[in-house]
């Protein structure tokens, strides 16, 4: 592990986290910051100890020739440190520390705690956890991204849903929790993954999520080959569809019931949403001014001026953290919908399939799954050949 002090003092840091398993269907959240990482060329500073907290007989270290050198890749969590030369079009810097692991095996709390430490020490002022979970979500369309945090000044500071779930979660919801119980402003992004397309990659997916992290850190994220494999991702599946007409038949009814559903949201606010996105890849700045900008030359994030309450992120043994399952992200793609339905659980190292024995309720993205699916309820097609997962 590389000691703290090598890091130097980060400028407004935020911390963005992905973990590998039960909440990362398509691998499109965990793509997410392998993205970040590649594109601001992010330096490793330190990983958690693999014996803590994963089970090797669950998440098996992989064997690997480097040369003629045998190595082992122990499954892990490691953080990276990127900085962004220009955040704000003026020039001004800001540093994202980056997550990405596998979910643990065990001992959550402390794997939080550790986590959290990690963000006291390097001053970090928000926590922004991505995840993936399956849905009635027509691979055709846009693909929704849900934010929803359980801490109401966050909600109120970032416009976002605040979350009303209870059931079952994974390590997504626990460290949100386990931020708002230790004073660290945090919230989740869920991108819906079509359950009939769940082999990873999905880049359309992995695009979606990334696009809400820039509408939120106000951002500009080089995207690199991102969208064409997107598109090209769109266009295989739209073969594999054509090739039979009972998918091609569930398709169009997702889109019928995905066009209606959302025909009130083509809103003047979603329209300036996009707009503002076109204003930052066209101008390479955040957005075009305005209220929903960093102050120039102010050094603080958009959440700490908006509520301008929370400051440093206290250290995590400064309130008790309690076990998160009360209160999580809002169910699949549309806040506060907590339909009871099947379990769509991704264990690790498998992707995410139908298991009709698991426990758990759909209707939430810690649980994996959409709110409205049942069983049976359209074909399933895979697009390719599932890869083993990366654990490092």
């Amino acid at each position: 592990m590389i000691e703290l002090e090598e890091v130097p003092e980060l400028v407004d840091p935020v911390m963005v986290a992905a973990f590998e398993g039960w909440n990362d269907a398509g691998d499109a959240a965990s793509a997410a910051i392998g993205h970040l990482d590649r594109e601001w060329k992010g330096e490793v500073f330190a990983a958690l100890d693999a014996e803590d907290y994963y089970d090797f007989q669950v998440n098996r270290p992989l064997m690997w020739l480097d040369g003629e050198t045998r190595k082992i890749t122990w499954p892990t969590t490691r953080l990276s440190v990127v900085r962004i030369e220009d955040s704000d079009g003026k020039g001004r810097p800001r540093d994202l520390v980056l997550v990405r692991g596998v979910e643990p095996s065990m001992r959550w709390r402390s794997f939080c705690n550790e986590l959290l430490g990690f963000a006291h020490e390097l001053g970090v002022e928000m926590v922004l956890v991505l995840g993936a979970l399956l849905g009635d979500a027509p691979h055709t369309r846009p693909v929704p991204v849900t934010a929803v945090t359980s801490d109401p000044d966050v909600a109120r500071g970032l416009s976002l849903d605040e979350s009303r779930y209870e059931g079952p979660t994974g390590i997504v919801g626990i460290l949100q929790e386990a931020c708002t119980h230790a004073g660290i402003p945090a919230a989740s992004l869920w991108a819906s993954v079509p359950h009939y397309v769940s082999q990873p990659p999905n880049p359309k997916a992995t695009l979606a999520l990334l696009n809400r992290l820039e509408d939120l850190l106000e951002l500009r994220i080089p995207l690199g080959e991102l969208p064409e494999d997107a598109r090209a991702w769109q266009l295989g599946v739209d073969q594999l569809a054509a090739e039979d007409s009972e998918v091609a038949e569930y398709v169009q009814s997702l889109e019928e019931a995905r066009d209606t559903a959302e025909l009130p949201e083509a809103s003047g606010e979603a329209i300036a949403k996009e707009f503002e996105r076109y204003l930052r890849r066209r101008d390479g700045g955040p957005g075009s001014g305005g209220d929903r900008g960093r102050a120039a030359g102010s050094g603080r994030s958009p959440y700490a001026r908006d509520t301008g309450a929370r400051g440093r992120a206290r250290p995590p043994e400064a309130r008790p953290n309690r076990d998160a399952g009360a209160d999580e992200p809002a169910a699949g793609a549309v806040p506060g919908d907590e339909s009871p339905g099947e379990d769509r659980r991704e264990d690790a190292g498998e992707r995410p399939r139908k298991d009709a024995d698991s426990p758990g309720d759909t209707g939430s993205p810690e649980n994996g799954g959409s709110g409205s699916e049942s069983s049976g309820s359209g074909p399933s097609k895979s697009t390719g050949t599932e890869e083993p997962g990366e654990n490092d």
